[in-house]
């Protein structure tokens, strides 16, 4: 329709007035400033939507967490205290014998380039047997770095006590230190080592098989609209009756009987768009870094707030007190205390009220408040009902 030589709308009509558009140069301006309404019109009802696989999981299809036992070696005498850390030398005797090395009884081994690590991974959904993965290795012992190490052959077992990978190979510290007559130097941590591909998975866990055709789609957030819009969306896209929502959670999905037609098809639900429905209004509290980060739901009414600091300062000197000359008497010190209370001014100060998150920054920020005042201020606001927001202290 856009191609029609006579345009539906004359230049100054109602009808013809578009924000940002002028009609002074005829059709062909005419027809650019609507396509480019249009097209901002499209981009503003898709700005929100977002794809399925970015709102749930499939329940059944997960990893799994992995944890090992093991030695490292090839420390530069920085490894554990051998003394202190008996289990480092246990292992090693452990893993000496099983090499036919057999120790003289009772022999103390002072060694400094091996330290007890643990070693954990996680085992990927469907991995086979040959897959690799990363593990992480941490000191569990007093060594004083990883660095340059290299990781012995580890078992990693999972929940059921199974082994399903074998990890070995040399460490990746992302640190570095240094020390001298008591003088340390170090940057992040080096008691923590990466190695990538370390491990090669031996045992596969069980397939994941859907139950009487059905797999259940888990959200990562409860929310009755999200769901009920999910379910619309595989409806209108894949065939009525696909899904139903058994909760403000889990959404249930009918799937087909082939896993090579199922494999296709939960690719398909995964890249659906859905525009997920409105958060409620949210305040996150964290009382021990003092931040405070709040959604864009969040609003105000009007109220008066009055906020003042109150501080006391106690500042004790001993008094040392002496005794006449011959009187037998006995030197005593004594601490005076000197007692100073400060209270800040704090004038009563109207918070207008605001529909947006901007408007509520602004409206917090004129009372010139510390992070760790807001969060006082903001729990008085909400007992007071003026904070239209849920409080989460953290």
């Amino acid at each position: 329709m856009f191609l029609s030589p006579k345009p539906s709308f004359q230049p100054g009509s109602p009808a013809g007035k578009l924000p940002g558009c002028r009609f002074r140069h005829g059709r062909a301006a005419s027809l650019a400033c609507l396509l480019l309404a249009l097209f901002l019109g499209l981009g503003a009802g898709a700005a929100h939507a977002e794809r399925l696989k970015n709102l749930a999981t499939f329940q059944g299809v997960r990893d799994n967490p992995l944890v090992g036992y093991g030695l490292v070696v090839g420390l530069d005498n920085t490894g554990d205290q051998t003394m202190q850390t008996p289990f480092t030398t246990q292992s090693l005797q452990n893993m000496l014998s099983q090499l036919g090395i057999t120790l003289p009884a009772g022999k103390n081994m002072q060694l400094k380039n091996v330290a007890a690590v643990m070693v954990t991974a996680t085992l990927p959904a469907y991995a086979q047997p040959g897959s690799q993965m990363d593990v992480v290795v941490s000191s569990m012992g007093n060594a004083k770095s990883l660095r340059g190490g290299t990781l012995l052959m580890t078992p990693l077992k999972g929940a059921d006590g199974q082994v399903y990978a074998i990890a070995q190979g040399n460490m990746l510290v992302g640190g570095a230190g240094a020390s001298a007559n008591g003088s340390k130097v170090q940057i992040n941590q080096l008691a923590v080592g990466r190695i990538a591909n370390g491990a090669i998975v031996e045992r596969a866990v069980a397939p994941f098989e859907p139950q009487g055709g059905y797999i259940n789609l888990e959200l990562k957030d409860t929310d009755f609209g999200t769901a009920e819009r999910v379910v619309e969306a595989i409806n209108r896209n894949v065939g009525p009756g696909t899904a139903a929502a058994m909760d403000g959670r889990v959404v249930q999905v009918r799937t087909p009987q082939t896993p090579a037609a199922r494999v296709g098809f939960m690719a398909r639900i995964e890249n659906l768009d859905v525009t997920p429905a409105k958060a409620a209004a949210k305040v996150i509290l964290n009382a021990r870094t003092g931040s405070i980060v709040m959604n864009q739901a969040v609003t105000v009414e009007d109220c008066a707030i009055a906020h003042g600091n109150l501080s006391v300062v106690i500042n004790t000197q001993p008094v040392i007190s002496q005794p006449a000359p011959f009187s037998q008497g006995q030197t005593v010190v004594a601490p005076v205390s000197q007692i100073d209370l400060k209270r800040d001014g704090g004038s009563l100060q109207i918070v207008k009220a605001g529909a947006s998150l901007a408007a509520v920054v602004k409206g917090l920020n004129a009372l010139g408040a510390t992070p760790a005042d807001l969060q006082t201020i903001l729990e008085a606001m909400r007992s007071a009902g003026a904070l239209r927001a849920e409080l989460e202290i953290i």
